[in-house]
This record gives structure tokens, C-alpha cells and sequence, in this order.
């Protein structure tokens, strides 16, 4: 619950604590800037949807936690984004981080809600209506690039005002978006490990300076729900997380059929369907990269009612690690979801519903490549096999991934480097 609310620059809340320990970028009675001599670097969650949210709250926490010689600050879109955030922070940091609610005016918020349900419309106001917010800050945060649209505008402005912009990818996958040109406009990237890197590095994004090997900050801020139970027996449970876009998902051409067949083998498996967040929360979805444009089909209501099958279309189970731990069996296409799921090896089998060629993708080594139900269908039987056969590789690509280091978090790497680099001069 939300106390001591003052408003800022072009309406950014602040939500502190306590009214005494309100942040620098306050207003005062005379709305002059408050002074700080504190490095300010704030974490952005600017998504409207919450699943970016643990790739970096525990470096957040981190930060607050052992450099109080910087002010921590937490930026959110809206309460579902800030309720999530809370949920993974310790009771005693959370005390520590100023909190800043960036969501738009309600019926500006109302405006933009039919544009936002084919563009990021909100996520893009939300940038600009904060804009002098965000120059206050000395480091910003973000697990997305569409903040870099902030920096080019400050920079257009005035280059003194201009933070550094630190990226923290959400997931370690492999598709061609995942290295993005415009992620060149970041100053540092902290990654999960060496693969990231090269991959930057071959891309021209960033030079080896400009990268920091972290590990996977998720894996600190959730821990697995090894425990439950979603099911009234022990048969193996498949995992199918088809992705969100139109194009490269397999979900928009065969993904009910495959529920379907699934879920019918009832005496063999139980079945959790669990696609990407975004998927079902819209009904059209357009791919920029490839141009493409479809209609999203629905869960069939007679497969949703068998007994084997959970199907989650909105929870934050979605991306929380609840199903990708609890799973025996991964069925995926393009998500990098599938090394969450990989922390322990197991069987993993991938749609190429694009007809890309089953090289396409590093990840996609982790199992058999297939192009429709049929052939799933025909190789899924022997899971076990499957998963012995692809161990050694699994592991290999792992740790090229992932420098999970266990002795040192991604946390503690992540909060370091931000602190080392922040407390640089110039």
C-alpha cells in the first residue's frame, strides 16, 4: 500500500516510506530539486506485463542492500508490475529502495488502451511523460531497449543530462532479436554468461568493456516450486511453452491440434500448458522483425476440461519457474524459457513451425527438431532416450549460457558492477 505520495516532474509519484526520507527527485514546497550527493540509479519495469520483473529485482535488491552510498530507486508502469516487484524483495531492502510510480493519468491511460492492444503505446508515454525524471538519475536500469527511445531524446536535448544505460537481457536465448542493433546505444550490458557475450561481440553491439558475466539474476530472485503438485497422479508431466510471435511461434499453426494429441495421451502423460505471457494477452498479434500479422486462436474448451492438462494463460506461474522446474518434459519452439528448464538436464523436443532448419538455433541442440504434430507425436514415446541422448550436450550449452556460479550470485556480480562502474568518474 502506497504512503508519503508526492508528485514530481510531469507527474512521477514517489512512494516512500516515510515522508523524511523522500527522494532527490521530489518536489519541495517550492518545487525546486532536492540535492543528493548520492549516485541515483533506477531500475525501470516499464512493461505492462510482469514477466521481465525478476530478471533484475534481486541485482536491485542487491544494490540497496550492500551500497547505501548509492540511492536505489524502483520505477514501475503500474501496481501489478510494483505488487510483483514487492513480492521478491526482502522486507527490510524493500524499506531501502525509493519507489517511483511512473503509470500514466488514468484517463490518458484509458485513451491508450486500444493502440496498446497492437503497439506498446503505454510503455512509449510512459517513457516520455517521466522524461526530466529520468535525467536526474545517474545509471538507468532496463531489461528492454524501448527506454533507449529516453536517451535519444535527452541526448537531443542536452548530452550533461544523459544517463548511462545499463542492459540486463530478460532470458538467454538465441533468436535474432535477442541481438537487436539498437542494443549498441546501451553503455554496459550485464549477461548471463560467455555466450552472450560473443554474441554481442560478433554483432557489434558491444566490445568485450562494455560487457559484465553476471549469471542468470533470475535464478536469485525465484526459487523452485519443487513441492507442488498440479496433478492426482505421478505420470510424467510435459511442459508445451509455445512463444508469442506470429511468425516463428508454433502455437498459431498447429498448437491446438498438438494440445489435442497431448492431452490425449492420457494414460501416459498429464500435460501443463503454459505458454509465453504475452501470448494471450492479445488477440492480434503483429511481428515487426518479420512482418507478419495473426490472430491468436483460443484454448479448445474440450481440451481445457480433461483431467491431464493445466492450462495457465495469465498467472505469474508464467515465468515465476513454478512449471519449468516442475516439468519432466520441455515442448517449445523459440522461447528461452527452455534454459530455465535446462538448469537440471531433461528432455526437451522444439517445433519448427517456420521451416528454418533445425541449426537455426543453439538451443535448438538441446533436442530433436521437428516440423509438425506428426513427428512429435512419433519420437515423444521415447523421452527418456531422448533426454539421455542430448545430457552431455545440454550441460555443455548450459554453461556457455548460464556462468551460474553458486559461491557468487548474479546478484552480487550485477550490484557490483553497476556500483564500480556508477562510482567511475566522468
Amino acid at each position: 500500500m502506497r504512503s508519503a505520495v508526492k508528485k514530481g516532474i510531469n507527474g512521477a509519484t514517489c512512494t516512500s516510506q516515510s515522508c523524511s526520507e523522500l527522494p532527490a527527485f521530489c518536489f519541495g514546497s517550492d518545487e525546486s530539486w532536492l540535492v543528493t550527493d548520492r549516485k541515483r540509479v533506477l531500475f525501470l519495469f516499464n512493461h505492462d506485463a510482469a514477466h521481465q520483473v525478476a530478471h533484475s529485482a534481486s541485482i536491485m535488491s542487491e544494490l540497496a542492500a550492500s551500497h547505501p552510498q548509492i540511492e536505489t530507486i524502483a520505477g514501475t508502469g503500474n501496481a501489478a508490475i510494483e505488487a510483483q516487484l514487492r513480492n521478491l524483495l526482502p522486507a527490510l531492502v524493500e524499506d531501502r529502495i525509493h519507489w517511483v510510480d511512473l503509470s500514466l493519468d488514468p484517463l490518458y491511460d484509458a485513451i491508450l488502451s486500444v493502440p496498446n492492444a497492437v503497439l506498446p503505446a503505454k510503455r512509449l508515454a510512459r517513457l516520455r511523460t517521466n522524461e526530466d525524471f529520468f535525467s536526474s538519475v545517474d545509471a538507468l536500469i532496463s531489461t528492454e531497449r524501448t527506454c533507449l527511445r529516453v536517451k535519444e531524446r535527452l541526448r537531443a536535448k542536452n548530452a550533461s543530462d544523459v544517463p548511462l544505460f545499463f542492459y540486463i537481457p530478460h532470458g538467454a536465448g538465441d533468436r535474432s532479436v535477442a541481438y537487436h542493433p539498437s542494443l549498441a546505444q546501451f553503455d554496459f550490458h550485464l549477461l548471463s554468461g560467455k555466450k552472450i557475450v560473443d554474441e554481442m561481440v560478433a554483432h557489434g553491439i558491444a566490445t568485450k568493456d562494455q560487457c559484465r558475466i553476471i549469471g542468470y539474476a533470475k535464478f536469485d530472485a525465484v526459487a523452485p516450486a519443487t513441492n507442488r503438485r498440479f496433478f492426482k497422479d505421478d505420470k510424467p508431466v510435459i511442459l508445451y511453452n509455445p512463444h508469442f510471435d506470429p511468425h516463428l511461434s508454433s502455437w498459431y499453426t498447429m498448437g491446438p491440434q498438438l494440445l489435442d494429441e497431448l492431452t490425449g495421451l492420457s494414460d501416459q502423460f498429464n500435460v501443463i500448458f503454459a505458454p509465453h505471457v504475452m501470448l494471450f494477452r492479445k488477440k492480434l498479434h503483429i511481428s515487426p522483425e518479420y512482418r507478419v500479422m495473426r490472430v491468436r486462436p483460443d484454448v479448445p474448451n474440450e481440451v481445457a476440461a480433461r483431467e491431464n492438462v493445466l492450462v495457465d494463460t495469465a498467472s505469474p506461474a508464467l515465468f515465476d519457474m513454478t512449471y519449468t522446474s516442475f516439468a519432466d518434459i520441455y515442448i517449445g519452439d523459440v522461447s528461452s524459457q527452455v534454459y530455465e528448464f535446462l538448469r537440471s538436464p531433461k528432455p526437451c523436443f522444439f517445433i519448427d513451425s517456420a521451416a528454418q532448419g533445425a541449426d537455426s538455433y543453439p538451443f535448438w541442440a538441446n533436442g530433436p527438431v521437428v516440423g509438425n504434430v506428426r513427428e512429435l507425436l512419433d519420437k515423444i514415446g521415447a523421452w527418456q532416450e531422448v533426454g539421455a541422448q542430448h545430457r552431455a550436450v545440454q550441460r555443455e550449452l548450459f554453461q556457455y549460457t548460464i556462468d551460474h556460479n553458486p559461491a557468487r550470485s548474479a546478484s552480487q556480480r550485477g550490484a557490483q558492477a553497476i556500483a564500480q562502474i556508477v562510482g567511475q568518474p566522468g
